[in-house]
């Protein structure tokens, strides 16, 4: 019974792969809501019309927008809009609707107004507005766009409150609110990753907060915000009101501890006051005591007085030599000041000047230089060179064309760093590298370890990744040597499978580039165990060797691969994608999968996973079973594309749902 079931769907798979048009899988339509969101954000912004942008049957071809990117499904990811003078307002409800948006520059254009509710931008990291004339206060809704790593909010005419939700910015590195009219205290902010900070010139009062991340930076990043004190700024703070203060009458006020002068019934008034009066009824040997002290004071006092002057006399000098010494060093603060400043001018023009050059890329791809090292993807320079030599390195991975390290360069800074094999890039030029890598770096998918930076020298190049703490697929599947792994549970299985199918189709699709190097032990689990791939792209620098000497990665290549002087292909990811399913569905490596017919296909993965989830699991399992056959057909041109990969696992994703 289950066999002729299968009999019947493995040929309509055949045929949806043949035919795309079949059952409405067709190429997925892009989003034209992102489209209309942009040309509402156009009218408000563009009175000028400095935006090449059209609204006539042009929505469906939106991605190919000037600064615009997107994903396979036509989500708007990243929208650069840099020095075009744009003049009008940022109007509310527009670009804000944009939920897949990761990176916003309107930097250095003449948008003013206030900024909108900023709340829908779910999936932001880095927003540069900068340089404009916004006015009103920043919204607060800016706390909620937990992923934002870059904020840079400088040189406009900002008012009031720094929102204090900043402080829930947990992964926030990059901060600039300087040169506004922000007013009120700075937040305690403590971000252990916040490396870049200014909020100078601006009209902020109150103590600077002393926390960790905030005593990191100099008074440069405070300066010209008169009403700031506290030890990070060097001023101190007006003391408490005095104890003994004066009253609304001006008369001085008591303390409840200080007595009134005490007053005895039956005393004079001299006695009162504390003078003592002499009367004629003394004794006449009393007046020469009083004579001899009378005249022993007044020696004494003139001796006193001679002292006196002599002390104030050297007291002025002395006080003019330390005016004279003082004088020094309080130029000397002047001058460190003026350099302080000098420095972040620098670094403002330099910002400045790479932003320039992030316009001019034909793809969009924003790069940063720090050291030697080349920062893609409008990623920060958040170390240098030298800091990453420095870090503690661990070996973890080799393959045939780079070696792995895992480099620490403090408790909250953990990159993987690949350090790829001269010998295999002999023929790999140096315009060709950065070519390539500028477009790799350009690659940000959920489901893709991002590559932060790369470098290059003489023969070395390294890549420098996001590390991912919980391992390789190969790990999860297959766990240690010494047991019998069992394959992963269902629904995990989907998951995964969803994921990787995930990461490749946006790689086809919105970027026209190939994995070439599909396996489970290069793909990486992230911190809420979603697939990652990792090792992407990097197969068009160097031809793979056919010696056949790691029969593991062998076991992943589609045939035609297999042959000399061929590069990889969109469909010989697919047939690695089959493999690495099958491996995933029965825990077996891939140099130990059979080559069966489909019947005997489905029948081995049962045996493998000893049907354990009953009925509904099996009428699944047949469904993938039939997607990895597929996508392991000899001919490429039979094989499916991968974003018909994805439908079809969507499909048994959703088959599952009904059942259940």
């Amino acid at each position: 019974m289950k066999s002729s079931t299968f009999t019947f769907i493995f040929p309509a798979i055949i045929f949806l792969a043949l035919s795309p048009s079949a059952f409405n899988l067709s190429p997925p339509p892009e989003n034209n809501n992102d489209a209309l969101s942009i040309l509402a954000f156009k009218s408000k912004a563009d009175l000028h019309n400095h935006l090449p942008y059209l609204s006539d049957n042009t929505t469906s071809t939106h991605c190919k927008w000037l600064g615009l990117q997107c994903q396979s499904d036509g989500k708007v990811v990243r929208l650069v809009l840099q020095n075009l003078t744009l003049a009008g307002v940022f109007a509310p409800d527009t670009l804000t609707r944009l939920d897949q948006l990761r990176v916003l520059s309107l930097h250095n254009n003449s948008l003013t107004g206030p900024i909108p509710d900023l709340a829908g931008l779910v999936n932001l990291k880095t927003l540069f507005l900068d340089h404009n004339f916004f006015t009103g206060e920043v919204p607060p809704s800016i706390s909620s766009v937990h992923r934002l790593r870059t904020l840079d909010l400088s040189h406009n005419k900002l008012s009031g409150d720094i929102p204090a939700g900043i402080i829930n910015l947990e992964k926030l590195n990059y901060l600039r609110l300087d040169s506004n009219r922000f007013n009120g205290s700075i937040p305690p902010l403590n971000q252990s990753n916040l490396q870049i900070f200014n909020v100078s010139f601006n009209r902020l009062t109150g103590p600077v907060p002393v926390t960790p991340t905030l005593t990191k930076f100099t008074i440069s990043s405070f300066s010209s915000n008169n009403g700031l004190c506290g030890e990070i700024v060097r001023t101190e703070c007006s003391s408490v009101a005095p104890f003994f203060g004066k009253t609304s009458t001006g008369k001085t006020q008591f303390s409840s501890s200080s007595p009134p002068p005490r007053v005895v019934l039956g005393q004079s008034t001299e006695l009162q006051n504390g003078i003592t009066s002499f009367t004629n009824s003394k004794k006449s040997h009393k007046k020469l005591e009083i004579i001899i002290g009378f005249s022993a004071g007044f020696v004494v006092l003139i001796v006193s007085s001679i002292m006196c002057i002599l002390v104030l006399i050297k007291t002025s000098e002395n006080r003019k030599k330390r005016r004279e010494i003082i004088a020094s060093p309080s130029e000397i603060m002047d001058m460190a000041a003026a350099a302080e400043a000098a420095a972040v001018v620098m670094r403002l023009e330099e910002t400045e000047e790479l932003e320039e050059k992030v316009k001019k890329l034909q793809e969009g791809i924003a790069m940063g230089k720090s050291g030697t090292l080349v920062f893609c993807a409008g990623e920060t320079p958040a170390y240098t060179m030298e800091r990453l030599m420095r870090a503690s390195a661990e070996l973890i991975g080799r393959g045939w064309l780079a070696t792995t390290y895992k480099a620490k360069m403090d408790e909250d800074l953990t990159v993987c760093v690949k350090r790829l094999d001269a010998a295999r890039l002999a023929g790999t030029t140096k315009e060709v590298f950065e070519t390539h890598m500028a477009a790799v770096g350009g690659l940000r998918h959920p489901n893709l370890v991002a590559l932060r930076a790369y470098f290059q020298a003489k023969e070395e190049r390294l890549l420098v990744y996001d590390y991912l703490a919980n391992g390789s697929l190969f790990s999860l599947i297959h766990g240690s040597k010494s047991t019998r792994a069992k394959p992963l549970h269902w629904t995990s299985c989907l998951k995964i499978a969803e994921d990787i199918a995930q990461g490749l189709s946006y790689i086809h699709q919105a970027w026209r580039l190939v994995h070439g190097n599909l396996k489970s032990s290069n793909v990486l689990l992230g911190s809420d165990f979603e697939a990652c791939l990792s090792d992407y792209c990097l197969s068009a620098l160097s031809q793979r060797p056919l010696d056949g000497s790691n029969p593991d990665s062998s076991a992943y290549e589609a045939p035609e691969s297999r042959k000399s002087n061929h590069q990889p292909t969109a469909k010989s990811d697919v047939y690695s994608f089959g493999v690495l399913l099958l491996e995933l569905l029965t825990g077996k490596p891939a140099t130990e999968h059979p080559h069966l017919m489909p019947d005997d296909t489905v029948k081995w993965v049962r045996l493998m996973r000893d049907n354990g989830g009953g009925d509904e699991e099996d009428n699944r399992l047949v469904m993938m079973v039939e997607v990895a056959v597929v996508c392991r057909v000899s001919s490429p041109e039979q094989r499916p594309a991968m974003w018909q990969v994805l439908k079809m696992i969507q499909e048994v994703k959703e088959a599952g749902v009904t059942e259940e």
